[in-house]
């Protein structure tokens, strides 16, 4: 099971709500990771117990509150700068959210706050509890003109047509494009629309258009994406992978292994991962590995040493997976070392 570290973030955001009142997403231009013990004391009045998660939407009292308060603090000049540009603007929409990196988000502010860190590299992927974020964010049409809740899509639609405008609906989903958020420094995104927030991308990346990166997942450095990363998989600096390949997540299929990619390896073209590979590897196109697969385990020469199953080569590094193209069998090219040791756990076998 993750431990996450007990760190506090702070975030001052401007949001959306429904007619009802209830948040529907929030954009955080300013966001604090590890605020000193005295900022959290001086917040105590306004956000009450500051050991916890929470979420303060912001009227205009409020909003100057904030500035006194944080106003001794040097480093809050550009919260206060925000507030100050808020301020008498008619954005009623106005959160200040703290969250701890170990404690379940709350509310949508928070879990916005929690994407936010994601994709601007404050956290990296599995540092941070997104625990039970499905079920409280909100399934959204994302337009051309912001996020609309489904029930008031069609009035939206109307109202833009009365003022000779088109509302573009972009996506339904409950996360929005990573980008409309946060653009991280270093990346190419060839479809914007195909990585979400939450996501991570290392400085160095580039996304192609088939690419896809999901949240709490991404790359660690200089990769080539042009297949997916799925939720929880993370994938080391120089590592490319090919066009529709795929990696294995955790969000359906029973699957409760996390996997990930270590760095210098090469997933071929319609390949896929189901098991966590070391630095170096390469899978050949076309070949999907599954955590039971069987595999030829070859020395040097291509001479038959054994036969495991796929997880017992979790990440193990310096491996060649293909299929032989007259027997149809699955194949690993390694070195003696791995030989030995996953031989070794199947003795009793």
């Amino acid at each position: 099971m993750t431990q996450f570290q007990s760190i506090p973030s702070l975030g001052l955001g401007l949001g959306t709500k429904n007619r009802a009142g209830a948040w529907l997403e929030v954009f955080y231009p300013q966001l604090w990771t590890a605020p000193p013990q005295e900022v959290l004391q001086a917040l105590a009045p306004l956000l009450g117990e500051t050991g916890k998660n929470q979420t303060l939407s912001l009227d205009e009292t409020k909003l100057a509150n904030l500035k006194e308060v944080l106003r001794p603090f040097e480093w809050a000049a550009e919260f206060c700068e925000l507030a100050q540009r808020v301020q008498g603007t008619g954005v009623e929409a106005r959160a200040l959210t703290l969250v701890w990196h170990d404690q379940e988000p709350l509310d949508v502010p928070q879990i916005y706050l929690n994407l936010h860190l994601l994709s601007s590299r404050a956290v990296k992927p599995h540092q941070i509890n997104l625990s039970g974020i499905f079920g409280k964010l909100v399934n959204l049409a994302w337009t051309n003109q912001g996020p609309v809740e489904l029930t008031e899509l069609d009035q939206a639609r109307l109202t833009a047509r009365l003022k000779g405008e088109v509302l573009v609906v972009r996506s339904v989903d409950k996360f929005p494009p990573m980008a409309d958020y946060v653009v991280p420094k270093g990346v190419r995104i060839a479809d914007a629309s195909r990585v979400r927030l939450g996501a991570y991308l290392g400085e160095g990346t580039t996304v192609m258009h088939e690419g896809f990166v999901n949240f709490n997942a991404g790359t660690l450095g200089q990769s080539m994406v042009e297949g997916r990363i799925s939720a929880g998989v993370v994938v080391g600096n120089g590592s490319d992978l090919g066009g529709g390949c795929s990696t294995m997540g955790t969000l359906s299929g029973g699957n409760s292994v996390v996997i990930s990619v270590g760095e210098k390896c090469l997933i071929g073209a319609n390949a896929g991962v189901g098991i966590p590979l070391g630095d170096r590897c390469t899978l050949e196109a076309g070949l999907y590995l599954t955590a039971g697969s069987k595999v030829n385990l070859l020395d040097g020469q291509g001479n038959l040493q054994g036969q495991v199953k796929a997880r017992d080569l979790s990440g193990k590094s310096d491996l060649l997976f293909r299929r032989n193209s007259l027997t149809g069998a699955l194949e690993c090219l390694t070195n003696k070392t791995v030989i030995e040791l996953n031989l070794a756990l199947h003795k009793n076998n």
